[in-house]
């Protein structure tokens, strides 16, 4: 990362979209250190301070501060969280404080356990400060996170660490995925790619290994799946081309290269949309494999697109899973909504 993600293009302060990204589990540990008096120590011990019960104060001030992280910060979103947690340590002269904050959503929780430690941090000094004026809080900084596109993060204190994902999760994968455009007029540079991006965004968000988008022409969508599936990656998705205009050629480039179809999938992605645009009926995006990779057609349009992402949230690590024989994720229980709830549903654009 070389850039500054929460200034746009003009240098103006923004509040990031992440409507794009998966649901994941996330997990942040931010730790600081409160330095005072061996006499403040004992008293802390004894619990003998003019204001009692310093450390149970700071604890819930943390814990209240860190639901309160977006009132506070105004850049950051509202994160539902689903756990918070201040522990301290006591030494000499010193009150180590640790927070973690998970949640599951599509945003991580780094702010929200940093502002657990320095409210409590801060707390402690207010409970204290009739005693020692001159107490500090020092060393607040992120220790630890986990979820989300780059998976697990922990801080080396000789060097940054590099991002990791985690092992045995579905961050984890190893896994390569490719996106394919068809536009015609996206190929020749007179329409912007916006449906690419975000599939491959997506995809980076459940732990795949995945190149930019390929942006080709209606008719060179047959040669790029052809070569796509030479490389044989987990997952191909294609969007654009699945209409009935006479250019639309998705559908048959796909089925020159499937050895199966899936159509359950392709009426999935069809049901959803016409729950908000009745002419998604008119789509005729193929699903199904070509040797251990999955391909999946979706729509050209954003919204489109959005339903189709929200669809396969809950199918396509179990899918992937299934059609390499690696078997590690638990099909989704049958009363589980095919409506992923990663992404928002949209009307086609």
């Amino acid at each position: 990362m070389t850039e500054l993600t929460h200034l746009d293009a003009d240098g103006r302060a923004r509040m990031i979209d992440v409507g794009h990204k998966a649901e994941t589990s996330r997990v942040a540990v931010a730790s600081a250190r409160f330095v005072t008096t061996a006499e403040v120590l004992a008293l802390v011990r004894a619990d003998n301070l003019p204001k009692a019960d310093v450390l149970a104060t700071a604890r819930i001030a943390g814990i209240s501060a860190a639901k309160k992280t977006s009132e506070l910060i105004p850049l950051c979103h509202q994160v539902p969280l689903s756990s918070v947690t201040v522990d301290f340590r006591l030494g000499e002269n010193t009150i180590d404080i640790e927070a973690s904050a998970k949640t599951r959503g599509q945003t991580g929780v780094e702010m929200e356990a940093l502002t657990a430690v320095t409210i409590a941090g801060l707390t402690l000094h207010d409970m204290v400060k009739a005693v020692d004026p001159g107490a500090t809080l020092t060393d607040v900084r992120l220790d630890s996170k986990s979820g989300g596109k780059r998976g697990h993060w922990t801080r080396d204190d000789t060097a940054e660490a590099p991002d990791v994902p985690e092992t045995g999760s579905t961050e984890a994968s190893g896994r390569t995925a490719r996106v394919i455009v068809a536009s015609t007029q996206g190929a020749a540079g007179r329409r912007e790619d916006t449906t690419g991006p975000v599939i491959a965004a997506w995809l980076g968000g459940l732990g795949y290994d995945t190149a930019p988008p390929l942006v080709v022409a209606d008719a060179d969508i047959g040669a790029a799946l052809a070569a796509a599936v030479q490389g044989q990656p987990a997952v191909i998705i294609t969007t654009g081309g699945t209409g009935v205009s006479r250019t639309d050629a998705t559908p048959e480039a796909t089925a020159a290269v499937l050895d199966r179809e899936l159509p359950g999938i392709a009426e999935a992605l069809r049901r959803r949309g016409a729950e908000t645009t009745p002419s998604a009926a008119l789509s005729r995006g193929l699903a199904g494999t070509a040797g251990r990779t999955v391909v999946i057609n979706l729509p050209g349009s954003a919204g489109g697109v959005r339903d189709g992402l929200a669809v396969l949230g809950d199918l396509l690590d179990h899918l992937v899973d299934q059609v390499s024989g690696s078997g590690l994720h638990e099909a989704p229980a049958h009363e589980t909504s095919a409506h992923g709830a990663s992404l928002p549903a949209a009307g086609r654009g």
